[in-house]
């Protein structure tokens, strides 16, 4: 812990981690109430479910989009108006009665995701010191990680006592409008304010491989979250069903793993930025075979318990590590950053939607031995994806490394202070 109270933040990132704090606090508040809240509207488990992938169908659809339109506008621009529409989205709620409007707002609110997430991860890139890129994104992603239990508890709470939901999106709504003001008080895009100064300048010849990984990354970004989710909205089915464990033990675990997720985000950002981000990314894998492993074999509270910590843990270390390569693959074109990022996570979006669906299939039809067992395969399979994905990445730096050596024009020097963390990716003679 003591080194990692030496990591540097900017005052800007500060002000992305409020923003995720607090955004994901009102989110975790809404999420849990919306669900209920659709079954007092009268609405079946199935129109329920469809009803709560919506926004990641919309997200999937419109992120191409939304992040050439950040690109253009500018990052913290388009963020700002993302953050205004989802805060929208909890007002409407408090005032929404019937079926077709939860869906609407619910439309609304993946349009929100599409522009807000090519945003958020371009100023995070932006923002950071270029050696410290996946402890920047380990310290936002363990904010939200451990904002949005807190909202739900309270969510809960609020229900418990009153049973008025528009009290609890009332609330979602008062702390959704606070992370606009650190946003655009504190949080800068430098692209925007020097780009007339970049434009001038002609980087680098792009290493083909790095050229084609984009479109790689999306599809490890869906590998990676089809198999993380399988289980993640399904845990206190499978838990209640499967191991017999009552609510009470459910919560308890939730608990854990959240304090357990809490600890170790930050550790692992610093061990994929000072020691190696293949290693962290290829213990998501494990983490996530071996945690269904347990789920199948030890269906007892010590076991689940393991298990979901496991799960918890390997987020944690997947995240940091996915946003350096998500940096990494966007260097190539700064201009373009946000598009890039926008493709990118379209993986995540379409292993939210894929996963719950494939999940109950399985354990439906063949039960929750084989889908437990096809979730082990796909954690193999990703494991074996990351180890070749991390090969490209690592031959299209050597690849551009032997360009600069061999007569590719060179960026003077006084470049590199156009950006306040250094714009090393410019730069013919620097080494990331």
């Amino acid at each position: 812990m003591a080194r990692l109270s030496q990591v540097p933040l900017s005052r800007a990132m500060v002000a992305m981690i409020t923003e995720g704090t607090l955004s994901r606090f009102s989110f975790g508040a809404l999420t849990f109430a919306l669900p209920l809240y659709a079954v007092h509207l009268g609405l079946t488990l199935v129109e329920t479910g469809l009803l709560l992938s919506v926004s990641a169908t919309v997200a999937v659809i419109f992120k191409p989009v939304m992040g050439h339109l950040s690109d253009r506008f500018g990052s913290k621009k388009t963020m700002i108006v993302a953050l205004i529409f989802r805060s929208l989205t909890s007002l409407l709620l408090a005032f929404s009665f019937l079926s077709w409007q939860l869906f609407a707002i619910r439309t609304l609110h993946g349009l929100s995701i599409s522009l807000r997430d090519p945003a958020a991860y371009s100023l995070i890139a932006e923002n950071s010191d270029r050696k410290l890129i996946a402890s920047s994104f380990a310290w936002y992603q363990t904010a939200k990680s451990a904002a949005g239990p807190v909202g739900a508890a309270l969510a809960g709470f609020v229900l418990a006592f009153s049973s008025n939901f528009s009290l609890v999106f009332g609330l979602s709504f008062l702390f959704s409008i606070l992370p606009i003001v650190a946003v655009a008080r504190f949080v800068i895009d430098p692209r925007m304010q020097r780009v007339s100064s970049i434009e001038r300048v002609k980087p680098m010849r792009k290493p083909r491989s790095l050229g084609l990984s984009v479109f790689a990354f999306t599809g490890f970004a869906l590998l990676v979250e089809t198999t993380a989710m399988m289980t993640q909205n399904l845990f206190p089915l499978i838990a209640t069903t499967s191991a017999g464990l009552n609510n009470a033990e459910t919560g308890l675990i939730y608990v854990i793993s959240t304090l357990a997720v809490v600890l170790a985000g930050p550790q692992f950002g610093w061990v994929s930025d000072r020691v190696s981000r293949r290693l962290v990314l290829l213990f998501r894998s494990f983490a996530n075979g071996f945690s269904s492993v347990l789920y199948a074999l030890v269906p007892t509270f010590p076991g689940f318990a393991v298990g979901r910590i496991l799960d918890g843990m390997g987020k944690a270390a997947y995240l940091p590590a996915w946003g350096t390569m998500m940096t990494q693959v966007s260097d190539s074109d700064r201009k373009s950053r946000a598009t890039m990022m926008g493709l990118m996570s379209m993986g995540e979006d379409a292993g939210d939607i894929i996963a719950p669906i494939l999940a109950t299939f399985l354990w439906s039809i063949w039960g929750i031995v084989v889908m437990l067992a096809v979730r082990v395969a796909l954690s193999i399979a990703a494991e074996v994806y990351t180890m070749v994905l991390s090969r490209t990445v690592y031959h299209g730096k050597r690849v551009q490394e032997k360009s600069s050596q061999v007569g590719e024009p060179e960026i003077p020097a006084a470049i590199n202070r156009l950006h306040p963390n250094g714009v090393a990716q410019y730069s013919a003679t620097s080494r990331p």
